[in-house]
This record gives C-alpha cells, sequence and structure tokens, in this order.
C-alpha cells in the first residue's frame, strides 16, 4: 500500500493482483479522490502501476516489489548517462517481432476487437489506421497488458509474451497520463526512475529529449502550464527515455506542430535503426503513408488490409491518367474502359481488359497531342477508401 497527503486528505492507493489474468487493479483512490482533477491523478497511477508493476509472480511478490518502488529502495537500477531515446551509444535492442493472432475483446454484446492479427516486425515503423471506434486503442491497450483479452494471444519473439517483455514495452495512452501539478523534468526523472532507470541517468535523458522537442526552458514548469501540444512532446519522451525494447504509441502526432512532428519522426527512426518494433496510431493518413514502412488498417473491429506500401497498392486496380490537348470526354466511349473522371482535358480511366489502355492510348495519338499517359500511384487515403468501404 502507498500512501499520500494533500489538503489534508489521505489517499490510499491499494493493489490487489488477479493471478488468472496477471492485471494489477487500483482501487479506492478513485473512489475516495474529492476533485476531477485528483481522479485523472489516481487514474494516471492506476496506469504506471499496470505497466510497471505488472506482476511476473504470485501477488505477495508483486505486492512487496510495489512497496519497494514506493519507499525508494528499488534494487539495481541502471547508471551512467543515456543519449537522447535512452540507448547507449553503440547498443542495439534485440531484434524481435511483435505479433498478435485473433485478439478479441468484448464490451457487453459489443465485439470491439474480432480476431486481429498484425504483424510489427523488428525495425520496422508500422502505422495503424481506421476511423474512431475501429478498434485501435483496444487492441494497443491489449499489446500492453492494460486490457485483458477475451481470445487470441500476443507474441514476443514467437513465444507468449510475459509481464516482464511488458515492462520493457514505451506505451503512449491516447489520453495522457501526467501529473498536472508536478513539474516536468521532476516528473520524468520519477517515472524513469519506476521504470528502473537510475536518477542520473533519467535526468540526463529527459534533458536531452526535452532539448531535442524545444522544452529545455520548460523543464521546471508544471505540466499544466504547457499547451497541448507541449504536453504531447513529454508524453512522448516518458515513453521512450528507459531504453524501450518496443514502442506502442496511440496518436503521438495529434497536436504537434510541423517541426515537432519532423522531431518525433527522426527520433521514432532511431529507434526502429536500433532493431526496435515500432506501432503508433494515427488519423494522419498522408504522415502514415510518408513514414511508415509498413501499414494495418482497421475497420469495425477487424483488420482488413496490412502489409508494406507496395504490398498494400498490388492489390488495388491499374488506373492511369490521359492528359490531351483538348477536351478528353471522348474516352467515356471507349470499349473496355471505365472512366473514374474526366475534367477538361484531363481523364482517370481504369482498364477492366487486357491491354485497353494501350487502345485507348493508340486512339489518344491518332486523334491529336498527348501530353501524358501514366501510370496513378494510389495514395494511402484512397486505399483506405477502398479496403474500408
Amino acid at each position: 500500500m502507498c500512501t499520500g497527503k494533500r489538503g489534508g486528505h489521505t489517499r490510499v492507493f491499494s493493489a490487489r493482483f488477479d493471478t488468472d489474468l496477471g492485471r494489477t487493479l487500483i482501487h479506492s483512490g478513485v473512489a475516495r479522490a474529492r476533485s476531477r482533477r485528483d481522479r485523472l491523478v489516481v487514474a494516471g497511477a492506476v496506469l504506471l502501476c499496470m505497466l510497471a508493476f505488472r506482476p511476473a509472480a504470485g501477488p505477495s511478490e508483486a505486492v512487496d516489489a510495489w512497496r519497494v518502488r514506493c519507499a525508494g529502495r528499488s534494487g539495481a537500477r541502471t547508471t551512467g548517462t543515456l543519449p537522447p531515446g535512452g540507448r547507449r551509444e553503440g547498443e542495439r535492442a534485440r531484434a524481435a517481432m511483435l505479433q498478435t493472432i485473433d485478439l478479441t475483446r468484448r464490451f457487453g454484446e459489443l465485439t470491439a476487437v474480432d480476431g486481429a492479427s498484425i504483424d510489427v516486425p523488428a525495425g520496422r515503423l508500422t502505422g495503424f489506421v481506421g476511423g474512431n471506434g475501429a478498434g485501435k486503442t483496444t487492441t494497443m491497450r491489449m499489446i500492453t497488458g492494460v486490457l485483458a483479452t477475451h481470445g487470441g494471444r500476443v507474441l514476443w519473439d514467437g513465444r507468449e509474451i510475459t509481464a516482464t517483455d511488458r515492462r520493457r514495452f514505451g506505451y503512449m495512452p491516447e489520453e495522457r497520463g501526467l501529473y498536472p501539478k508536478q513539474p516536468v523534468l521532476d516528473q520524468l526523472v520519477y517515472l524513469g526512475r519506476l521504470r528502473g532507470v537510475g536518477a542520473a541517468a533519467a535526468r540526463s535523458s529527459a534533458l536531452a529529449l526535452l532539448e531535442r522537442f524545444g522544452l529545455a526552458d520548460r523543464a521546471g514548469d508544471r505540466v499544466e502550464k504547457l499547451s497541448l501540444g507541449n504536453q504531447q512532446r513529454v508524453q512522448v519522451t516518458a515513453a521512450v527515455m528507459a531504453s524501450p525494447v518496443a514502442l506502442i504509441l496511440d496518436e503521438p502526432f495529434s497536436g504537434l506542430d510541423p517541426d515537432a512532428v519532423i522531431a518525433m519522426a527522426d527520433l521514432l527512426r532511431e529507434h526502429t535503426v536500433a532493431g526496435v518494433p515500432v506501432l503508433f496510431s494515427s488519423h494522419q493518413l498522408d504522415l502514415v503513408d510518408r513514414l511508415c514502412d509498413r501499414m494495418v488498417i482497421m475497420s469495425g473491429g477487424r483488420v482488413v488490409a496490412q502489409g508494406t506500401g507496395d504490398q498494400l497498392r498490388e492489390g488495388q486496380p491499374a488506373r492511369y491518367r490521359l492528359v490531351l490537348g483538348e477536351d478528353a470526354g471522348w474516352v467515356r466511349g471507349v470499349r473496355g474502359v471505365r472512366v473514374i473522371d474526366v475534367n477538361g482535358p484531363t481523364a482517370l480511366v481504369e482498364p477492366e481488359e487486357t491491354g485497353a489502355e494501350q487502345a485507348l492510348l493508340r486512339d489518344a495519338v491518332g486523334r491529336g497531342d498527348v501530353r501524358e499517359f501514366a501510370r496513378v500511384v494510389p495514395a494511402l487515403s484512397e486505399i483506405y477508401r477502398e479496403v474500408v468501404s
């Protein structure tokens, strides 16, 4: 049990561990918190406990570990200075793939995730896209162990994932889990120490990352004084500062300005170069298309497509853009070609018969000036519309 006082009111956080599910359930705190702000603080503590103190052994050992950490008496800690991202120079994460097989989660009669199987290869940046309510956040929570599964498996390096594996993951939830009244640097050092990083190393790593995100001069400010975008940068810093072996990030680019997007993309790339599998969700399809090695598209709780950009595009019908020196309306009468769009001299067509595009080109040349005839590479946004419709 860990206790704390605020304004004469004692908040008690007690931990009960469910050995069947291997989950940590924090109770009492939310019920006794006086204000919405206190409830948010307790919610942040819940998340940290579920991730950092998920027991690998029995209930008594887990409670003892919780007490030791609260008292600041945990055993061996990482020492030395960590560079941005937390990994020492020359150190490379052990390459391992993260996989889910037929993951399922229900909420009452609603099946939020229905047999989701995804691959997040080592050293690859995997984008997770889908509409609101598609099941992305629920899937990520099951991967990290925050949420129990109702079916399916999570594999790490080809075997069943363990609580020890998950403790080494970096996770950024969609809802911010920061303490609004605590100074930025103090909070990051505290979170780093919960992950087993020594105070000096955590401070050095946090400062380096804050400098990288342009927040070094705000290290002493309370989190609530920062803009939402800057709070997002702090949240990401907390996820990556303890040498994670995998990164699971829910909407990490949300609210970031262009400079921060570039800094974030560079940071994630450094982790993939070190062999870390990275899975992040986003509604920014163009951003995912530019950054990611692989993409997973989810709709209605199911994975409807996944693979590299080239693999996703291979499944799409071939389309061609024809630009003439005159109006292209006549292409509507060409056999074997489906006209997608005509706009003045430009036509977008889809061949329905083998060789139909070449016949169209010969016809166009015979009619006059042909300024462009090229196959169109579909953007991710177009693929997304096709697979979720």
